[in-house]
């Protein structure tokens, strides 16, 4: 193993991590040793990927394939107004190698699939998943143990955020704790339910800690437990996870060997909804509305997304549809949204099985409404 130094502008720089008994120059060697993997640079990647730099990890690969938006700025802190529009990743290594020059910084601005997962993660010692999909973390998840990585794993939604470490000395993976995704549709992502913009940052420094106790062995990490935190109460909990013998990656009878299709694991399948119903353009709408002809809107988001913007439609949310099926008109053309076209898709699914046939998803939803038609509409 090569030997470890550290610069006279490194002992100057870490010097509080240094004098910390525990911790001392071993500890810090040890993180610019270390190759940490941060998959996604959103909320939770922003504050993570700050300390772990300011900390002096040797070694951060990044992944993601967004781009920085307006509304990321509420709690993405990595980020700043001038890099709306910029790949994140790029943004993010420029942010983080301007606070610690000392680190290596690698970017990789790609969808993180069943296809190069193993490949990226061979090269580093810890995973740090700050994704906010379930396909996704159980890819994450599978990959870190198929590959022997350890696992740090965060995630929030409004008010709450939860911590674990998965795949660490041979202790419970994200599958002991969730062992089948929830139906689709069931949990809305942070961009439907909201979440407070400092909770990321909370939950996203929780995690780095997480990281910085795999790596250097102090402490005892959240292996085998998982923190609950609570940001409206100001209340915690800390669940127990045991292993399950039925985990079909390490259990008594594993069946998953390879990395699988995650999207089809957990029933989300976009585009073959998509392809069954009939469209319209949000430029037709608006040529519609402006005719004043005499259509039906219906509205599937919820009631919170409703009053922070809308179209003057009619509101049913999604969970509500079947059992207002009587509101939907037969007799004239009916126009259905959401924000982006899923669940309005998913809405008009369940009602042409009831024998509908007069249903059009607006394409894009009221998102491209706001982009194409009306930029005074704010896009959330």
């Amino acid at each position: 193993m090569q030997e470890i130094n550290l610069s006279k502008e490194e002992l100057a720089r870490y010097s509080r991590h240094i004098i910390i008994p525990e911790f001392n120059i071993e500890g810090q060697k040890k993180l610019k040793a270390a190759k940490v993997l941060v998959i996604g640079t959103g909320g939770l990647g922003s504050p993570m990927l700050l300390y772990l730099a300011a900390a002096g990890v040797g070694t951060i690969g990044i992944v993601d394939f967004d781009v920085v938006d307006d509304s990321n700025l509420q709690r993405q802190v990595l980020y700043s107004v001038k890099d709306v529009g910029r790949p994140k990743v790029e943004a993010a290594r420029e942010r983080i190698l301007g606070l610690n020059p000392h680190i290596n910084v690698i970017a990789y601005n790609e969808h993180l699939s069943s296809k190069n997962a193993l490949e990226i993660f061979k090269d580093y010692d810890v995973v740090a998943d700050g994704t906010d999909n379930f396909p996704t973390r159980y890819l994450v998840n599978d990959a870190c143990v198929l590959t022997g990585i350890p696992n740090v794993y965060a995630s929030i939604f409004r008010f709450d955020g939860q911590v674990s470490v998965f795949n660490y000395n041979n202790g419970p993976n994200y599958r002991d704790l969730y062992p089948e995704p929830p139906p689709p549709g069931l949990v809305p992502s942070c961009a439907e339910g909201g979440v407070l913009g400092v909770l990321p940052g909370i939950i996203g420094s929780l995690q780095a800690n997480e990281v910085i106790k795999v790596i250097t062995g102090i402490g005892e990490t959240l292996s085998g437990r998982l923190f609950a935190f609570d940001a409206l109460n100001f209340s915690t909990k800390i669940f127990k996870i045991g292993k399950d013998k039925s985990n079909p990656l390490n259990g008594e009878n594993p069946t998953i060997k390879e990395l699988i299709d995650y999207q089809q694991f957990c029933g989300i399948v976009p585009e073959v909804i998509n392809e069954k119903v009939k469209e319209i353009t949000v430029q037709e709408l608006k040529q519609k509305m402006d005719a004043k002809e005499d259509f039906q809107l219906i509205d599937v988001r919820e009631k919170h997304e409703y009053d922070f913007v809308n179209l003057g439609a009619e509101l049913i949310p999604l969970n509500a549809v079947l059992d207002n099926v009587h509101k939907f008109s037969k007799d004239k053309q009916v126009i259905v949204h959401c924000k982006g076209g899923v669940r309005s898709a998913k809405a008009i699914q369940a009602l042409e099985e009831k024998g509908f046939t007069n249903l059009y998803n607006l394409k894009g939803g009221i998102v491209a409404y706001a982009k194409e038609v009306d930029e005074n509409l704010p896009v959330y």
